[in-house]
């Protein structure tokens, strides 16, 4: 009995020391690991204090960083949307503006076409040509007017040097009558743009405004043992009257580019031909058009400040005896409506408070004077 407690006191020994061995080579390193965890993770911890507030802190200057720069970019798209907007809105203004003006202008030629329709029907110009054989406008009052009374309206002439005849205005009231009228110009209806040949031939209505053309003024005035006054005649938009006259007035041919002479000056208008200053002079310049340029601008001119390479293309493409360009244009650009009047007519001698007048219409017209003035 005694022997048996002795073993089982031995055995509970071992179990004893057995547990205490499996303790220490078990459960003592799981203790150790996990505290090394516990260490390991409590470092870790300490370690990540000051990364994340660095960490924190550049977050927040990325953010800012980005805030920013999509509040530039936010201004700065405002701005050029706001930019593009004004833009297409002063794009749209401007056509709108260009088709007012077309508008008006189509309107203002309905009116002008119109009343050109009721002065035909009124008009006795518009008659037929009277025939006749003549050769100019003065020789028509010498020889039909002794006659009888000579009636102003549209004559055929077949003046000396012509290889044909052609019709022409006669003014047979004016101071007597026998003018032959070269040039008219009242209400903007007939463009005065034109190329050298189509000056060359002449154009326009005769009942109304027109160019007779330089081949038709040369031969008239180039006629044997004859000489021509030239009488131009100027209304204001006010009705005033002005007027220049040369006493003598010949074209060279179309060799010299039809240059034209002139004679001593007299009026109230001022000669504007050969204006104030030697290179004002218009007299014995050829005639010159965009196309065939004669003004004597060589390279260039300087007019109002402004280089010139022609004087026509700063006529706007009219045709005259330029030089420099003159202080005499009456072939310029003209419109005149009753209401508004932008005339390029220029006869800058004829002034008022210093000022050139602005002229409303314009008649150039040449009769024989019978004096010993020949070319």
């Amino acid at each position: 009995m005694l022997l048996l407690l002795l073993i089982q006191i031995i055995l509970c020994l071992q179990i004893v020391s057995l547990y205490s061995f499996l303790y220490k080579t078990v459960e003592e390193p799981l203790k150790a690991e996990e505290k090394n965890k516990s260490a390991d993770i409590s470092k870790k911890k300490d370690q990540c204090l000051v990364p994340c507030d660095v960490q924190a802190k550049i977050l927040r200057g990325e953010k800012h960083y980005m805030c920013r720069n999509l509040q530039n970019s936010l201004v700065e798209y405002a701005r050029s949307t706001k930019k593009m907007v004004r833009n297409m809105m002063d794009d749209q203004q401007s056509s709108l503006d260009y088709l007012s003006n077309q508008v008006n202008e189509v309107m203002n030629r309905l009116l002008l076409l119109n009343a050109e329709v009721l002065r035909k029907h009124l008009d006795p110009l518009s008659y037929k040509a009277v025939q006749s054989h003549g050769l100019d406008c003065t020789d028509i009052k010498d020889t039909v007017g002794s006659v009888s009374k000579t009636p102003t309206g549209l004559y055929i002439i077949h003046p000396e040097g012509s290889n044909y005849p052609f019709e022409v205005l006669c003014d047979m009231d004016f101071q007597g009558g026998g003018w032959t009228v070269v040039q008219k110009r009242t209400d903007g209806i007939i463009p005065f743009q034109r190329t050298w040949s189509e000056y060359l031939d002449g154009f326009g209505d005769l009942s109304g405004e027109f160019w007779l053309g330089l081949r038709k003024i040369f031969y008239i005035v180039n006629q044997k043992a004859t000489s021509f006054r030239l009488y131009v005649d100027l209304e204001s938009e006010n009705d005033k009257h002005a007027y220049a006259s040369y006493d003598g007035f010949w074209i060279d041919d179309e060799t010299c580019s039809f240059k034209i002479h002139l004679g001593r000056y007299s009026g109230n208008a001022g000669d504007a031909f050969r204006g104030y200053r030697k290179e004002d002079n218009q007299n014995s310049m050829p005639f010159s058009t965009f196309d065939v340029d004669n003004d004597g601008c060589r390279p260039m001119c300087t007019i109002k400040e402004q280089p010139v390479k022609s004087c026509s293309n700063f006529s706007d493409n009219t045709g005259w005896w330029f030089n420099q360009c003159g202080l005499a244009n009456l072939n310029g650009v003209h419109r005149y409506t009753g209401r508004f009047l932008a005339t390029g007519i220029h006869w800058d001698t004829w002034t008022m408070n210093n000022k050139p007048i602005k002229i409303k219409s314009v008649s150039m017209k040449i009769r024989r004077t019978y004096s010993p003035y020949f070319h």
